[in-house]
């Protein structure tokens, strides 16, 4: 597997009419706590409510008209699949999802409102992917996957395509983690336009699977506890985790309690809804564990809000 700047351009081409180019917000509150000067890339104002918009249009638009007339399929904690089923509409073919059984109603109810057709399987990402792969060979569907794909990660690299062209002399990127496609992604199209840059990846202790083999340098087996922070749970593909190992500076772990503050944090001090996975960046800095930032131009990526109300509700009853 193989990521260039090129592939990201081309990305960006073929679904600029089909997602939201989104803000760049400066943080006078983190200013003011870290000296840092930090901005928020707002993909949770993107369509569909996350990123995964822009890494499923990338891969449905490339489809021949015979395999749309198939229809596609993947698996998902949620996120994933709406932006499949949202793709699906836009390029006139079906969408088959397969999801967890503890997925968040609020995703679950932007996969219906695409008109995706949804399969609830298995307590984890893991088993749901099974599935779905079995699923396609059955069908004939193409499996879209939400990470182990070059032209899905291509996708997701506009992100940081745009935040750089709009801010080209950031010091430090934070990109939360689950298989690794938007931390490469992001990667690699900020690293092409300043080399300098530092990119690293943000991830729950609950799901260490990326943490725990990055640091590792090869795959590792991790345990799992229950995660806030589901749209970046589960384990990891050996490609996605290679390729990083030429262009991602760094992994942090952040506490399953620390993400859920980040997540009030950013209610109260920005007025942003954000997922558990959009908090850990935020989580990350409000811990102090990002080093020498004082002064420097910090990019936290802000992944998504589709965060289930009556979770979000106990979030900010708690940390009182």
């Amino acid at each position: 597997m193989e990521l260039f700047i090129s592939d990201i351009i081309q990305a960006k081409n073929r679904i600029k009419n089909h997602i939201i180019e989104t803000p760049l917000v400066f943080s006078d509150s983190l200013y003011e706590r870290l000296s840092s000067n930090v901005y928020f890339k707002l993909e949770n104002l993107q369509k569909t409510g996350s990123f995964k918009a822009r890494g499923a249009l990338s891969k449905i638009s490339t489809l021949t008209n015979q395999e749309k007339s198939k229809g596609v399929i993947t698996a998902s904690s949620g996120n994933h699949a709406q932006a499949v089923s949202y793709a699906a509409s836009l390029f006139d073919t079906s969408a088959l999802v397969v999801v967890p059984e503890n997925t968040a109603q609020a995703k679950i109810s932007g996969i219906q409102r695409f008109g995706g057709e949804i399969v609830q399987y298995g307590a984890t990402y893991d088993e749901a992917e099974k599935h779905a792969e079995q699923l396609a060979k059955e069908t004939g569907r193409t499996f879209i996957h939400a990470f182990n794909d070059v032209i899905t990660m291509a996708g997701q690299g506009t992100i940081g395509l745009e935040a750089m062209l709009e801010k080209p002399d950031f010091d430090v990127i934070l990109v939360p983690v689950g298989g690794g496609g938007l931390l490469n992604g992001i990667a690699t199209a900020a690293k092409a336009m300043n080399p300098d840059v530092q990119v690293i990846g943000v991830q729950s202790e609950a799901s260490p699977a990326w943490h725990e083999s990055f640091m590792a340098g090869r795959m590792v087996d991790v345990t799992y506890q229950a995660s806030i922070a589901d749209g970046i749970y589960g384990g990891i593909h050996e490609a996605p985790l290679q390729l990083a190992f030429s262009r991602v500076d760094g992994s942090i772990l952040v506490s399953e309690e620390s993400i859920a503050y980040a997540m009030k944090w950013m209610a109260i001090n920005h007025r942003y809804i954000i997922e558990g996975s959009s908090a850990v960046t935020i989580a990350a800095l409000l811990q102090n564990q990002v080093p020498d930032i004082a002064n420097k131009n910090v990019l936290c990526i802000i992944t998504g809000g589709n965060v289930d109300s009556s979770l979000f509700m106990k979030v900010m009853n708690a940390h009182e």
